[in-house]
């Protein structure tokens, strides 16, 4: 994968580990069964939550990183992960994608100059940058990555 236009260099890995999970996610759930979307095996969380979880996930991240608080409704979604709302496989992947793509065009309006601005996140205030945020949304994007290409493998194959 080359660089991804109209993106600073210093944010090329978190754009290229964005797009990286986005075209994972979509193969493998390409023809995923969605009387499976919520189930655990082994106590696991369940595929709908990754997906549900990643966008929130982007979400949260990228409006800390803007320097805002979370709002109501981005609280409401965060409680509401874990909870079966009857969206399909489809409906939830394209939420995850357009998050994805919500972030990318964040990443391509960025001030370089500004990446290294302080941030505080959540309601501790916990001490981050710009760019720490970014990165910590594609790193924790990949985690629940791998995470869902395990457990959507381990479905399919009882």
């Amino acid at each position: 994968m080359g660089a991804v236009d109209n993106i600073t260099p210093l944010l090329q890995p978190v754009a290229h580990a964005l797009l990286q999970a986005r075209d994972e996610i979509n193969t493998i759930m390409a023809d995923f069964d969605d009387r499976l979307i919520w189930k655990k095996p082994a106590a696991v969380a369940a595929p709908a939550f990754h997906l549900k979880h990643m966008a929130g996930v982007l979400d949260r991240l990228f409006t800390y990183a803007a320097g805002n608080s979370l709002s109501n409704q981005q609280l409401e979604y965060l409680r509401s992960e874990e909870k079966d709302e009857g969206q399909s496989r489809t409906q939830l992947l394209a939420h995850f994608n357009g998050a994805v793509e919500r972030s990318l065009e964040t990443l391509r309006t960025a001030d370089p100059a500004q990446l290294a601005n302080e941030r505080k996140v959540g309601r501790k205030g916990i001490p981050s940058t710009v760019l720490g945020l970014y990165f910590h949304a594609a790193e924790h994007t990949m985690r629940h990555t791998g995470q869902l290409l395990v457990t959507v493998r381990i479905l399919v194959s009882h």
